[in-house]
């Protein structure tokens, strides 16, 4: 028994014919979409990557509480992460703790929220929208390490 492949209607033919040849123009939403993502790249930057973070044994909470753990070569951020009425609140620490002056920017697809870092190497954010987040250390004389995108949910 032969199988033939499906046939192809002629509109098809033609809507995947003027895709691959490159003449039916890119949406503007989708160009502005990849403009703003390109603006979010911080170049030099050493890449903080997710760890996994053990649940504390016996430990039984209701809240929706959840924790982050980036490192990168010489650097750990930690973050707890816990949404309420929709909104998101961050509260972290930076370690070892970086000298004086070390700046941590929360970074969301529309918005930055900067912070000093307490004495000792604690942060922390309230009311942040739900969505997209990057964590970003500035540390004095010292290339910035950066967190890789995470999506939080409420």
């Amino acid at each position: 028994m032969t199988r033939h492949p499906a046939a192809i209607d002629d509109e098809s033919l033609i809507a995947a014919l003027r895709l691959a040849s490159g003449s039916d123009p890119v949406p503007a939403r989708v160009t502005a979409a990849a403009h703003a993502a390109f603006g979010l790249r911080l170049p030099g930057a050493v890449q903080a990557r997710s760890v996994v973070t053990p649940v504390p044994r016996g430990v039984r909470s209701t809240e929706e509480t959840r924790l982050l753990r980036f490192t990168a070569a010489e650097l750990t951020v930690e973050l707890e992460v816990t949404s309420l009425d929709g909104l998101v609140d961050l509260a972290g620490q930076i370690s070892p703790c970086p000298e004086a002056g070390t700046l941590v920017e929360i970074r969301t697809l529309h918005l930055t929220e900067s912070r000093v870092l307490s004495p000792t190497g604690q942060f922390a954010v309230t009311g942040l929208p739900p969505g997209w987040f990057s964590v970003v250390c500035h540390r004095p004389e010292c290339s910035p390490v950066v967190t890789t995108w995470t999506r939080i949910r409420p």
